[in-house]
């Protein structure tokens, strides 16, 4: 899955720092092992507090770590990215793809229908 120079910089600082995990897991325990759950719920709950206002934290924004997953996505096929591409990157098949994430798409209208009319150029 691609990511933004600036966090595979601090994912490389984090594993020089603390080493890799089994199974290439970026974030383990004091004994090796993943995680449980309500550690990351925990710091998730604490960075929500930090970063967002009251009003935000009151709302489901990004309530659960799981909603960046579903907001990338969305914004990967906004943005055109081919569905392919994005089940690819997503860990989906592209039947699961589109039909949790097709009705996310949005906003693409003009753009789709001057995509197709270039196919009919020349006729």
């Amino acid at each position: 899955m691609p990511c933004s120079p600036r966090l595979s910089r601090i994912l490389r600082a984090h594993r020089d720092e603390f080493g890799e995990g089994p199974d290439g897991l970026v974030f383990f325990g004091v004994h090796g092992h993943q995680l449980a759950t309500g550690v990351y719920r925990q710091a998730w709950h604490r960075a929500r507090k930090t970063v967002f206002t009251k009003e935000q934290q009151e709302s489901t924004l990004a309530q659960v770590p799981y909603d960046l997953r579903r907001a990338c996505v969305s914004t990967w096929l906004n943005e055109g990215i081919s569905p392919a591409q994005v089940a690819a990157w997503a860990g989906h098949s592209q039947e699961v793809l589109l039909r949790v994430y097709a009705k996310c798409i949005d906003g693409n209208e003009e753009r789709d229908k001057r995509r197709g009319a270039k196919g009919f150029e020349g006729f």
